[in-house]
């Protein structure tokens, strides 16, 4: 059985996949330093929303990769995971 890296690394051996990856990496990106943040919190998706006062489903919403969420929105899930957003630019 693979592994997600080995099942990411074969897909993205894809061209094309790699392409359409490429185009949504920041989203992905975000989604997953999302997710890092809150299991290191130790905390599930109900308990995030229930510090930011919205649904779970926004939250799932959030960490799916499918879209940006706003600064603030960002700024708020920082806080109910008890961390910071650092933001950087870089060349």
């Amino acid at each position: 059985m693979k592994n997600f890296d080995e099942f990411k690394k074969e897909l993205l051996s894809n061209p094309e996949v790699r392409k359409a990856y490429e185009e949504r990496k920041m989203e992905f990106e975000i989604a997953s330093t999302l997710i890092k943040a809150r299991l290191a919190s130790n905390m599930t998706q109900v308990d995030v929303a229930k510090k930011m006062s919205t649904s779970q489903a926004q939250i799932a919403r959030m960490e799916s990769g499918h879209h940006i969420p706003n600064f603030l929105s960002l700024q708020k899930y920082a806080k109910a995971v008890n961390q910071k957003i650092n933001l950087l630019i870089t060349p």
